[in-house]
């Protein structure tokens, strides 16, 4: 691909010109920092605010409820920020005529695409990672160090799974030029594929499938899930965004721009 490497270059200069990578990251670290917090304190801040009205018995949190915490906050809110950093990717060129300048260099459209996939995936593997390194030093204050292996894990599982949501976006943006639209699309395919997700026999192929084996893995519990799950969850994040690609391909040659 004519140019790939310039213009990744390009892609990762203009995330830090225009902020976005400070602003995601930005998220993430807030993320990092408020999960295990969240799981910390919000058991006694119930007690202290509904007193004898809380007639639940609330368990004591553990280090496994801070991981849980990450997980979740990561899966919503991140993906909706890996949502908002793919949904303008191609559309907002269109609309500038940045793109059709850019073709005009010698560059290929599959280059153009290639690095901006790129891009998005190295910002949000940045972010992620600063995020579960904050949150794996909190967690070791609060509660206990967990096991830096499978923090790592969850870092890379979660990763995948908002490069899975990005992607859909991605696709979107390309096919229908319009960064409202491609968010919207990226909103719904969140929201569809995981209601879908929660069936075990269709969330195993999705996004949805890498959530158990992430919090095992980081919650030290290497046994609470079979291999061969883990396995067709990777398999089917990273499926969700070769096809993205390959049909934003396929969609890309053929505009005129």
């Amino acid at each position: 691909m004519t140019g790939f490497r310039v213009l990744v270059l390009k892609e990762l200069l203009e995330s830090w010109r225009t902020r976005r990578l400070a602003a995601v990251t930005g998220l993430f670290v807030v993320l990092g920092i408020i999960s295990p917090l969240t799981a910390r304190y919000l058991p006694e801040i119930l007690k202290a605010a509904l007193g004898s009205q809380l007639t639940v018995p609330i368990p004591v949190p553990t280090a496994a409820d801070a991981v849980l915490q990450v997980q979740k906050n990561l899966g919503q809110l991140g993906a909706f920020a890996a949502i908002v950093l793919a949904m303008g990717a191609v559309a907002a060129e269109k609309e500038r005529g940045t793109a059709a300048f850019i073709l005009t260099k010698p560059a290929s459209r599959g280059a153009f695409l290639g690095a901006k996939l790129a891009a998005l995936g190295m910002v949000l593997a940045l972010a992620t990672l600063v995020s579960v390194g904050i949150a794996w030093a909190y967690t070791a204050i609060l509660f206990e160090p967990g096991p830096i292996g499978g923090w790592i894990a969850l870092a890379v599982l979660s990763w995948l799974a908002l490069t899975a949501w990005a992607s859909i976006t991605f696709l979107a943006s390309t096919v229908s030029g319009s960064s409202a639209l491609a968010a919207g699309v990226g909103v719904v395919a969140l929201i569809g594929l995981s209601l879908i997700g929660a069936v075990p026999q269709v969330g195993r192929f999705l996004p949805a499938g890498l959530d158990g084996p992430a919090l095992a893995l980081a919650a030290g519990l290497g046994a609470g899930f079979r291999s061969d799950e883990l396995v067709t969850a990777v398999l089917g994040s990273i499926g969700i965004v070769a096809a993205s690609a390959v049909v934003a391909w396929l969609s890309f040659r053929r505009q005129e721009l």
